[in-house]
């Protein structure tokens, strides 16, 4: 199926590892070219030396704290118009309500939930000045879960389904489609950390964490390529006539109503 991507620009955020990275090398397969954003310089070269190698697209880096003042009005300036905005950068703590302090919330939706407000208000604006675009906001199945173990995210999540779902739902009148992904667990180094933390602070013992993975449906996260290939579909014409809605990819595990 030919996406009719190539020759697009698409920016990233949280670019250097997991979801993000592999979307950076999904994209650039598509013949995308990319704007990648992190905070690890070293991870990003990495990346763009790896992209070189297979992709015919040009890569420039954006290494920056997206929480650090000014950092979205920088980008904003650094960067023309690109057809694409994928929302990816953040990683909210896992935790009661009593493991996750103030600071810690904080810091986690400073990034993530404001993170994604700042950037969708400062590119929106751009793609509706040259026409059109697609933003996609990558959120997490926590936001329907619900699960007071997860509760800075699960609050922060179900307020980003709300945006998302608010501001897609007129979107379209600028020619721009707003769409959310709500991933599940993904084999990435994320998923095992927060396992870990659930399986000492559940049962004292660190390596229960693979018994809680077999939980999961078919026993395993997600592949990266099975949330980065809906992402970019999304972010295609053929993707269309989809915006203010939220896409659920956990093997359905958000309707077991159990986010183990």
């Amino acid at each position: 199926m030919d996406l009719k991507l190539g020759g697009k620009t698409a920016l990233i955020t949280g670019a250097s590892m997991g979801i993000g990275e592999h979307l950076a090398e999904t994209f650039a397969a598509e013949g995308v070219h990319l704007h990648l954003t992190a905070r690890s310089t070293d991870k990003l070269e990495a990346l763009k030396a790896r992209i070189a190698e297979t992709s015919d697209v040009s890569v420039t880096l954006h290494p920056l704290d997206l929480t650090a003042e000014g950092a979205v009005e920088q980008l904003d300036a650094a960067i023309g118009h690109v057809d694409i905005l994928i929302n990816n950068a953040g990683a909210i703590p896992s935790g009661d309500l009593w493991d996750v302090d103030q600071d810690s919330w904080r810091k986690g939706w400073d990034l993530k939930v404001y993170g994604y407000v700042g950037m969708c208000r400062a590119f929106y604006t751009k793609m509706k000045n040259a026409g059109g675009g697609v933003i996609i906001n990558n959120i997490g199945n926590g936001g329907e879960v619900l699960d007071p173990k997860y509760i800075a995210g699960a609050s922060g999540n179900a307020s980003l389904m709300g945006f998302t779902r608010a501001l897609g739902a007129f979107s379209l009148d600028d020619n721009i489609r707003v769409v959310g992904v709500n991933p599940g667990p993904v084999d990435t180094d994320r998923i095992y950390n927060m396992l870990k933390k659930r399986a000492i602070k559940d049962h004292g013992d660190e390596s229960r964490a693979r018994d809680l993975a077999k939980g999961y449906p078919l026993e395993r996260p997600a592949h990266k390529h099975e949330v980065s290939d809906i992402i970019v579909f999304l972010s295609s014409y053929r993707s269309g006539y989809v915006s203010g809605t939220i896409v659920t990819v956990d093997g359905g595990i958000a309707s077991r109503r159990s986010i183990i």
